[in-house]
């Protein structure tokens, strides 16, 4: 009986202080990002009904989906992303808001991935923007800038963006002529880099030969901005054209905001056409096996909920970025008190003043909380980390110990803290 009790979950984990200090200063800094480029916060539930999350455009699988019923019967998931439900606030409660809106948000997502997935974790922290009314390249090329930004500004030094165009893809297949089960299967081989397969599936088509070679090349298709220039020439499907030309003008704007040793070019990167629409990215970096970073724009999404208008976001992931900076060495903030204070029952109304004046100057500051001789008072304050020990006698009696210099004063409450200040 209970033989799970000192366990948790498949998927989920517990996070202990110093990793729980370093996510959250992550979270702090990208969100501080976030802000200073015009993104407003927004949050939204844990819970949605599955219906948010049904439609065909839809970004989960919905076999990945946590569900339950509520004591209506109606079917609820624990959200499975962020974009979505910001999505359906657009669609129902945003009508007013002036155009292009900028959202940010920082959340859990979860999903039931099966344990042949490539992801380990089910629960995951994104921190992430939305920018809605916009469908120019430079709305593009701004989620891009930010997301850059917001990595940097966590402590990522060695990371690239891979872009690419879901509308090339798209242009292509229709120029092609094939059937929608068969450009899925390819779409699938192409974004996993399986050259092999996508020659097999071609092999038996009527595709013209020139065409057929460039959609088996796709695969190989990734590197620097040259790649458009090569390609434009080899296709005449009008929406493949617009695509590159799209393509290669977020890359000159993002060359102007100084950010171009970031960005490479992925054209076989084809990954939810029936989700995004248009330009797509995503960010890797060594150490870790999967995306740390991703985005693309979602025109068809919002109109789901209400009226259409265009979408482009970016989401971070909080717990991947958090595993490349351990993994690259960044240095991380180790939390730690600066002074711990002990004190006699005589002295405690001192100690206590002590603690409030030092804490409102922006300290960190514990008491004990029963008593403790000397040697236990610096063995504690050794395995803390805490800077020193203030003991308390009366105000008249205070000894200060630095606990790195080993240097002993001692002083007064009116030399420690002013004249002004009372006993």
């Amino acid at each position: 009986m209970l033989k799970w009790k000192n366990h948790t979950p498949d998927g989920v984990q517990d996070i202990l202080s110093n990793d729980c200090i370093m996510k959250k200063g992550i979270e702090e800094s990208v969100t501080q990002v976030f802000y200073r480029f015009g993104y407003l916060p927004v949050e939204s539930p844990t819970l949605e009904y599955y219906d948010v999350f049904a439609s065909q455009c839809g970004a989960v699988e919905q076999e990945t989906m946590f569900k339950f019923f509520d004591h209506q019967g109606r079917i609820l998931v624990l959200r499975p992303d962020l974009t979505t439900p910001i999505a359906r606030m657009m669609g129902t409660k945003c009508d007013q808001l002036p155009l292009p809106a900028r959202l940010c948000y920082v959340g859990n997502a979860f999903r039931n991935n099966p344990p042949n997935h490539g992801v380990r974790l089910k629960e995951i922290t994104q921190a992430g923007i939305e920018l809605i009314g916009q469908d120019t390249p430079e709305a593009d090329a701004e989620i891009i800038a930010v997301a850059i930004n917001a990595l940097l500004a966590a402590g990522l030094k060695e990371f690239q963006i891979e872009i690419g165009q879901v509308a090339f893809f798209k242009g292509l297949m229709e120029q092609a002529g094939l059937e929608d089960a068969l450009s899925e299967e390819l779409r699938s081989h192409i974004d996993a880099k399986d050259a092999l397969a996508v020659e097999e599936l071609l092999k038996e088509t009527t595709i013209e030969p020139a065409l057929k070679q460039l959609i088996m090349d796709l695969p190989a298709l990734f590197g620097g901005i040259e790649i458009l220039d090569r390609v434009q020439p080899l296709t005449q499907n009008p929406s493949s054209i617009s695509a590159l030309a799209h393509l290669k003008a977020v890359y000159e704007i993002l060359l102007d905001y100084g950010l171009e040793k970031y960005i490479s070019v992925d054209l076989g990167m084809v990954q939810r056409l029936n989700y995004y629409t248009g330009m797509i990215f995503r960010g890797f970096t060594y150490g870790v096996g999967f995306p740390i970073c991703t985005g693309g724009r979602y025109d068809g999404l919002i109109q789901v909920f209400g009226e259409q208008k265009a979408a482009m976001g970016a989401a971070i992931e909080i717990n991947g970025l958090m595993s490349a900076l351990k993994r690259q060495n960044q240095e991380t903030v180790q939390w730690h008190s600066d002074s711990l204070i002990s004190y006699g029952e005589q002295g405690r109304k001192t100690a206590f003043l002590i603690a409030n004046e030092l804490r409102l100057s922006g300290l960190v500051i514990e008491m004990t909380l029963s008593e403790m001789t000397e040697q236990q008072l610096i063995a504690y304050g050794e395995q803390r980390k805490i800077g020193g020990i203030i003991t308390v006698t009366d105000a008249q009696n205070i000894a200060l110990y630095n606990l790195q210099s080993g240097e002993r004063v001692q002083t007064t409450l009116a030399k420690l803290l002013g004249e002004g200040v009372d006993a």
